[in-house]
């Protein structure tokens, strides 16, 4: 397959060039297809929001024509990775590890195509890992690096810095074994480029500088030996404008795993995108063409009122991570929110949609036998303070029931008010909501 020459043009448009170890590296990627690599490291059983643009970056080289592996850390995950980190990590059991191992490589095989003429190859470090004694280790590839090369590396330094946690041993010995990993691939399957979040870059050039020393050392050091053309791309960390941490949500850390966050709660993590990273937003996770971004950004200007551009950005990106039925699913239920479609709603997506709300459960037969006032489970709920305060929201058109505003103050609950058998939803003003969950 020939590679795509536009494919390095296009990781500039959309800021996906942090670093890069050669200037030569656009013209390898148009003239043959290399392999390349990025690594994830199972400290969790899935990946996170934040993951999004080493997975999407390696699917555009897919697209280009280039041949992809992904690593699962089977091997360093037993370790963790110092970069970016203000103290270390804790260890996983074996357990924990195995479990971790399998949820990611399910997210990891989401993105990249296994089959067809140029199918990704998935594999897992502690392959390699595993027969690789301690002595060994030290003999062939601890001799190749210096302790002061290491310390002036940006991850290692900063932990140096900090004088309450500093760096282990076991951590400080990380950056050796993610080296290795790209000598092992660089020998076995002829990967010639690492790609990586730009917290990577001490690790990665240390796997550039591996392979150059191990290579003359299989040569046996000829004088003029040339070598081998190697090299490592990477992306920005995201951000947001305003500082805040990208990947969290009012529930936590937005995840790629629908167990872990629903395709509601990732759909809206995405429309709440603010103005002023929309734009970015649309580049680093989205397959629209420039143009297509670039009138979306106009929009922020024209018609901010639309918000045309967060809608777009929460389609492609909700259809990317879950599928089109998923997005539709998210999508009806966004506009139920606001209107009486919600009593439509079945009971997953009901507490989906209200995941963040207060909640309260009470028994059905608080409905099925004594009457149950409007004014006393709006006290219940919290949104009222008592039933002339609740009776005074009702008059002055401030409550709603399942997004029917309520007028009668003297309205009881009903069996037939409830959504899927299973729930209300009581609203006062515009924003405050409460989930009455019946058992």
């Amino acid at each position: 397959m020939k590679p795509t020459a536009s494919l390095y043009a296009d990781l500039e448009f959309r800021g996906l060039v942090k670093q890069v170890t050669a200037p030569e590296l656009a013209y390898h990627l148009g003239q043959k297809c290399l392999t390349l690599y990025a690594g994830f490291d199972p400290t969790a059983d899935s990946l996170h929001v934040g993951s999004l643009l080493p997975l999407l970056t390696l699917r555009r080289f897919q697209l280009a024509g280039h041949q992809i592996i992904g690593v699962v850390g089977g091997a360093t995950g037993m370790i963790g990775d110092p970069s970016g980190k203000s103290q270390e990590r804790s260890l996983q059991n074996a357990e924990q590890l195995s479990k971790n191992q399998v949820g990611i490589t399910r997210v990891i095989e989401k993105f990249l195509e296994l089959r067809g003429d140029n199918p990704a190859r998935i594999t897992n470090n502690h392959d390699w890992f595993k027969d690789f004694s301690y002595l060994e280790f030290l003999r062939d590839v601890g001799k190749h690096f210096t302790v002061n090369h290491m310390m002036a590396k940006e991850s290692v330094r900063a932990r140096l810095e900090d004088r309450d946690h500093g760096i282990s041993y076991t951590e400080f010995s990380y950056m050796l074994l993610q080296a290795y990993d790209f000598y092992h691939l660089y020998k076995t399957y002829g990967c010639t480029l690492q790609i990586g979040g730009s917290d990577q870059w001490g690790n990665i050039t240390a796997g550039t500088e591996l392979i150059r020393r191990m290579n003359a050392h299989d040569l046996g050091n000829t004088p003029n030996t040339e070598s081998p053309e190697v090299f490592g791309l990477t992306h920005p960390l995201v951000s947001k404008a305003d500082g805040t941490k990208f990947g969290k949500s009012e529930t936590g850390t937005v995840w790629l795993s629908r167990d872990r966050t629903s395709p509601y709660q990732f759909y809206q993590f995405f429309i709440q995108t603010a103005d002023a990273d929309v734009g970015a937003f649309l580049r680093y996770f989205t397959f629209l063409s420039h143009e297509e971004i670039l009138d979306l950004e106009a929009t922020l200007t024209t018609a901010p009122e639309k918000r045309a551009a967060q809608i777009r950005l929460a389609r492609e990106v909700t259809k990317l991570v879950h599928g089109e039925a998923e997005l539709d699913k998210a999508e009806r239920a966004t506009q139920a929110l606001f209107s009486t479609e919600i009593r439509n709603l079945d009971v997953t997506t009901l507490k989906e949609v209200f995941a963040g709300a207060p909640q309260t459960t009470k028994a059905k037969t608080t409905i099925t036998g004594a009457p149950l006032a409007l004014l006393d489970l709006l006290v219940d709920s919290g949104l009222c303070a008592s039933r002339g305060a609740a009776k005074k929201e009702i008059l002055g058109g401030g409550i709603y029931l399942n997004n029917e505003r309520m007028t009668d103050a003297a309205r009881v609950i009903e069996i037939t008010d409830l959504i899927a058998d299973s729930g209300l939803v009581l609203r006062k003003g515009k924003k405050n909501y409460h989930l009455i969950s019946f058992t």
